[in-house]
């Protein structure tokens, strides 16, 4: 981490010219618990139309596909992004790849913990869904009810798998989640619960590599230099964007939306990661 401060800059319009390409996060950026950020799908629209290449890149635990609709029923134009890149698309084809590997063995049991009824992490796969970590043998770990339920409810379901040594996989790093009420602990909370029951844990998404990687992938020849992430998160979005080698804009709605210029400066030590970009919100310019 250097000491230079992130330019401050009034919207994503500044920086239209100097990137080809966005990896943009999607809660804290383009909406919150409630619903869109106000100009979000505007802004996204008018930087698609920029002839610049979009990836939504979320910790999300859902398949690709659902938040594609997800965004689209909160009036977001399907056409304003390339590809929206979920941690859970990127964990749902790593265990389809290891199905090979399972072949003529019975099914995995999976202690599956999700949200909204969601299974599409493990549906179509060799997995049986079974309902306590007593008798899983992994741990899937896709999003988190904790708006619902207390911490205490998790360590009770994950005990028992923690002590006989079941792996853990961790499809949402975010430790804390927007919801219609506010703040919540998010899965990757759950997880760190997990190691410390005894656990192992292995993680997909913001700030790890897998996720970067698979959206390079995507963008092809696209240099690093002209690529920017957009976050609101220092530990998962700012991180995560100078692990992988590229600039990053925080903005300052989203779960950092009441800290102070020191607080975040703080979190800019604490997490060894500096934005080069700071703006108030998802907006073209904010004096629009």
């Amino acid at each position: 981490m250097t000491d230079t401060k992130p330019e401050r800059v009034t919207g994503v319009g500044a920086l239209a010219d100097r990137f080809d390409a966005f990896l943009i996060d999607q809660f804290g950026v383009l909406r919150d618990g409630r619903g869109p950020y106000p100009l979000a799908a505007e802004t996204l629209s008018r930087l698609k139309a920029a002839g610049k290449r979009i990836v939504i890149l979320s910790n999300s635990g859902k398949r690709s596909i659902e938040n594609d609709r997800r965004l689209a029923k909160l009036g977001f134009d399907p056409e304003s992004w390339d590809w929206f890149l979920t941690s859970g698309e990127v964990a749902y084809e790593l265990l389809k790849a290891e199905q090979g590997a399972r072949e003529g063995k019975p099914p995995q049991r999976c202690l599956l913990i999700s949200r909204d009824g969601d299974t599409s992490p493990i549906d179509g796969l060799m997995i049986d869904r079974v309902a306590d970590g007593a008798s899983a043998d992994v741990i899937l770990l896709a999003a988190s009810e904790g708006d619902i339920h207390p911490l205490s409810h998790y360590e009770a379901l994950l005990a028992p798998a923690a002590k006989r040594g079941v792996p853990c996989l961790c499809t949402n790093p975010d430790k804390i989640m927007l919801t219609a009420d506010g703040t919540a602990f998010g899965a990757g909370r759950i997880a760190e619960l997990y190691e410390e029951l005894g656990g192992t844990v292995r993680w997909i998404g913001k700030p790890f590599a897998d996720i970067y990687a698979v959206a390079r992938d995507f963008l092809g020849a696209t240099p690093a230099s002209r690529i920017c992430c957009i976050g609101d998160s220092i530990e998962h979005d700012i991180a995560g964007a100078a692990g992988a080698g590229l600039s990053s804009l925080l903005v300052t709605t989203g779960i950092l939306a009441d800290a102070s210029d020191a607080e975040r400066a703080a979190l800019f030590a604490e997490h060894g990661a500096v934005p080069d970009f700071v703006a108030d919100g998802f907006v073209w310019d904010e004096a629009v």
